[in-house]
C-alpha cells in the first residue's frame, strides 16, 4: 500500500499542481494552420493545440476533426476559436494567417496585405500570450518577421520566422534523388531570403563525411557537376510555384517543417535550423530578416552560425538581404 507523503508537521502534504507540459497556439486555420496542427498532433509535439480563426465556423469544425482523431495519437487536447483569448499563456505560437499566394504570382506581392493582417492581429495575441516564442510562417516570411518585430516590440530572439526550413528540406531531398543515397545523410543549407534569391550553401554542404563538391558519385550515380547543382538550385525555388498551380497551396511539407522547428522549441533542442531572424553584424550583414543555420531552443533563436563560404555564396548571401531589405523599407519598415 502506498503511504501518502507527510508535510514537516506531521499532516498529509497537499500535491503541488502540475503545470501543463506544454501549448501550442496557431493562427489561421487553413490549409497550412490545420495541416501544422495536425503534423503536431501526430509527432507528439505539444499536449494543448489551440487554433485561432476569423471564421469561427471553420475554426471549430477542424477542432472538432482533428479531436476525433486524438485516440490515434499521444494524448493532447485541441482547442479553438475566433476569440484571441484561445492562445492564453501558449508556449510557441506558430503564425500562419495571410493572404493567399496566387499562381504565379511572388512572396514578395503578399507583403502589403499580410502586413496589414499581422499589424491587426499580433498585438492582441502577444497580450495574452507575452511568454511565447513566435514562429512566423506566413509568406513573404522574411518581410513580415521583420515587420511583426516591429509592430509587436518583441526581443529578436523570442520572434522569428521559418525561413528557409522547408527550402533546405526540398534541397536535401532532390541531392538525395541524385546521389541515390537517404535524405537523411545529406547536409545541406538554403540560406537567405525564402523566395526568389535564396542560395544554397554548397562549400558547406556534405553527404555522409564527404564534402558535397568532392561526392564522387556511386552506385551509377553520377557527380555534383555544376549544372547539376545549377539545376538543382532552380528546382528548389520553382517547385513551391508548381505546388500552389497544381492544387492551390503548399500544406503538407511546410507543416512537417513547422512542427520541427515547435519541437526544437518545446524540447528546448539546442538544434541548428536555418530559421529567418533579425541579423546583427552576420558577416557584414544587419538590420533584415534573413536565414542562416542557426541554433534554436526554448528562448527562440540563439547563435547565428558563420557557416564557411565561397566568395560567390557570401555576394549572393548580401544580395539577397537586399532584395529584402528594399521590400521592407517600400513597406516604412
Amino acid at each position: 500500500m502506498t503511504q501518502e507523503p507527510e508535510g514537516d508537521d506531521g499532516t498529509l502534504a497537499v500535491p503541488t499542481p502540475q503545470r501543463r507540459t506544454s501549448k501550442l497556439g496557431i493562427v489561421g486555420a487553413g490549409a497550412v494552420g490545420s495541416t501544422m496542427a495536425y503534423a503536431a498532433l501526430m509527432r507528439g509535439a505539444a499536449r494543448t493545440v489551440a487554433l485561432l480563426d476569423v471564421n469561427r465556423q471553420k475554426v471549430e469544425a477542424e477542432v472538432l476533426d482533428l479531436s476525433h482523431g486524438i485516440q490515434f495519437m499521444s494524448m493532447a487536447e485541441v482547442v479553438g476559436s475566433d476569440d484571441v483569448s484561445v492562445l492564453a499563456d501558449c508556449d510557441v505560437v506558430v503564425f500562419t494567417a495571410g493572404a493567399k499566394q496566387r499562381p504565379g504570382q511572388s512572396r514578395l506581392d503578399l507583403a502589403e496585405a499580410t502586413i496589414s493582417l499581422v499589424r491587426k492581429v499580433l498585438p492582441g495575441i502577444v497580450e495574452v500570450a507575452p511568454n511565447a516564442v513566435y514562429v512566423m510562417v506566413t509568406n513573404p516570411v522574411d518581410v513580415v518577421t521583420y515587420a511583426s518585430l516591429q509592430i509587436s516590440g518583441l526581443p529578436p530572439a523570442q520572434l522569428f520566422g521559418s525561413g528557409t526550413v522547408l527550402d533546405s528540406s526540398r534541397l536535401r531531398y532532390l541531392i538525395a534523388r541524385h546521389t541515390g543515397v537517404a535524405v537523411q545523410n545529406v547536409h545541406a543549407y538554403v540560406a537567405g531570403e525564402h523566395g526568389d534569391s535564396e542560395l544554397p550553401l554548397w562549400s558547406s554542404a556534405s553527404i555522409g563525411a564527404v564534402p558535397l563538391l568532392e561526392w564522387p558519385g556511386v552506385g551509377g550515380h553520377g557527380p555534383l557537376t555544376s549544372e547539376v547543382r545549377e539545376a538543382i538550385a532552380h528546382e528548389v525555388v520553382e517547385s513551391a510555384y508548381r505546388i500552389i498551380e497544381g492544387k492551390g497551396a503548399t500544406n503538407y511539407a511546410i507543416a512537417l517543417a513547422g512542427s520541427r522547428i515547435i519541437e526544437a522549441v518545446l524540447k528546448d533542442e539546442q538544434r541548428i535550423l536555418p530559421v529567418s531572424s533579425l541579423l546583427d553584424g552576420y558577416l557584414g550583414i544587419s538590420d533584415v530578416c534573413l536565414s542562416v543555420p542557426t541554433v534554436v531552443g526554448a528562448s527562440g533563436v540563439a547563435e547565428r552560425l558563420e557557416v564557411p563560404m565561397s566568395s560567390d555564396e557570401l555576394l549572393g548571401l548580401r544580395r539577397s538581404a537586399e532584395a529584402v531589405r528594399t521590400v521592407a523599407r517600400r513597406f516604412g519598415f
